[in-house]
């Protein structure tokens, strides 16, 4: 844990104690603060009770002694409207923080110069999280890995001069981060999620745009008309900014060409051909500013090289799951809009027996419509069934089968029976999974369980420790 000294002798009001505010909570009173907790769910409130953590109704606390607000970033700071704790902070003048902010100005206090890698954008923010903490890793770096993915930062390791953080920051976490200024922030793409919370694109990216704005390095990714913008406002100032591109040769920078990576135009990195973990476009991308990252910290080509091709990648974000003959299947339940499944389609030229289907997303699959020559047969599943198979009659053979279980045994049927060359079962439903299974990773590790009970299977090497 990374007790929280700046608000010693401080009341602090915590609100929202799922798994982040409870540990945030008791970061808070290591350090010294006075804290008062609240939930508006019973069980978050008995965690904390039973944790030892003062709880109390914040509506009957007097605000004029609290010092500040930590609130869960899954608790409305602005849009649709604030939530009734936002509203009373704000009334009483009280900051309105989050635990990444927690964690910057302890860093602040007590290690300023920690490395600290924060990375954040619309798609790819775990894998790349993650293939950085790999390489620094195998770089020898003493490594602490949280955030929006894994661990809550504030349960990682104390503070120290050499241990290196590397943080996923959602945009709901950076919102509540003022004074974020990491030693390296990387910003890969941005296209339209979570408006319900923000309102608008030009807020979401403005939100996002405050991860790179203070740091000593940015990495961009300048595939996308908005990061595009945001590298080139950080260069007008003369701030370090490192371009990153899968779909452009860059003479400065570091871009993908294929499978491979290059810095300053014709500069090999690696290639990341023969790592199944990371097949597409997309994750070019992705290890492209790891690459770049990671050398920024003193990492050196081989390692970097060495380390991509080591990487196992994380469950339900294409993940080869196994072979059966020439036919592949890909768990990739992460994917639950149609902007993340096209990656997923991108990755495979053709032979795609596709499982796709949920609770859908507004647009449905109809903006995959170029990728459609490219799908064998459809396996609809969930309540968006209906919707999916009017977007895909007369264009995709598709087959209603309500279950998971059910169109994984007929996509497997289908694709070790024909004739394609390298057939691909893919899970990437564009949906949510909620009309089925409690969480996309539920779902994902139906699919894999059901894989690998199938006769004839050879797992891949990743499904170690799964």
């Amino acid at each position: 844990m990374i007790p929280i000294t700046s608000f010693a002798g401080k009341r602090v009001a915590v609100f929202g104690l799922g798994g982040s505010g409870l540990v945030t909570a008791e970061a808070l009173v290591a350090g010294g603060a006075d804290v008062v907790a609240w939930d508006d769910g019973e069980a978050g409130r008995a965690k904390a009770s039973a944790a030892g953590i003062r709880v109390a109704d914040l509506r009957a606390e007097d605000w004029s002694r609290i010092a500040a607000l930590v609130l869960s970033p899954g608790v409305p700071l602005t849009h649709p409207e604030p939530h009734w704790s936002a509203k009373l902070a704000q009334a009483a003048g009280v900051e309105i923080i989050g635990d990444i902010e927690l964690f910057c100005r302890e860093r602040a206090k007590v290690a300023p110069d920690a490395p600290f890698v924060a990375i954040t954008g619309t798609n790819g923010k775990s894998t790349t999280t993650a293939l950085i903490a790999h390489i620094l890793k195998a770089a020898g770096r003493d490594v602490q890995m949280g955030g929006n993915i894994g661990r809550a930062i504030l349960s990682l390791d104390p503070l120290t001069p050499e241990r290196v953080y590397v943080i996923e920051c959602s945009s709901f976490q950076i919102d509540l981060a003022p004074s974020l200024a990491p030693t390296v922030g990387v910003l890969l793409n941005l296209t339209p999620d979570h408006l319900d919370r923000h309102g608008t694109m030009e807020h979401y990216a403005a939100i996002k745009e405050r991860l790179v704005a203070r740091a000593k390095l940015a990495v961009i990714g300048i595939d996308d008309d908005w990061t595009a913008a945001i590298a080139a406002r950080r260069a007008e100032i003369d701030r370090p900014v490192v371009e990153i591109s899968a779909t452009s040769l860059l003479t400065e920078g570091v871009h993908a060409e294929g499978t491979r990576l290059y810095r300053d135009g014709d500069q090999l990195i690696a290639d990341i051909a023969g790592n199944g973990s990371l097949r597409g476009q997309h994750n070019a991308q992705n290890a492209a500013v790891a690459a770049a990252a990671v050398a920024a910290l003193g990492v050196d080509d081989a390692t970097i090289a060495g380390a991509i091709t080591s990487f196992v990648g994380l469950p339900h974000r294409m993940e080869e799951v196994g072979r059966i003959g020439a036919t592949l299947f890909i768990n990739d339940s992460k994917a639950t809009n149609a902007d993340s499944t096209e990656k997923a389609l991108a990755a495979f030229p053709g032979g795609i027996h596709w499982i796709v289907g949920g609770k859908p997303k507004e647009g449905g699959i109809a903006s995959l419509a170029s990728y459609f020559p490219r799908i064998a047969h459809a396996y609809l599943i969930g309540v968006s069934s209906d919707d999916f198979a009017a977007t895909l009659e007369g264009k995709v053979p598709y087959t209603r089968c309500e279950t998971l279980e059910n169109a994984l045994t007929a996509a497997t049927a289908n694709a070790t029976r024909s004739a394609e060359a390298q057939p691909v079962v893919l899970l990437s439903p564009a949906c949510a999974s909620y009309d089925q299974f409690p969480n996309f990773e539920v779902r994902g590790d139906r699919f894999r369980d059901l894989v690998l009970a199938l006769p004839g299977l050879i797992p891949a090497t990743s499904n170690k420790g799964h």
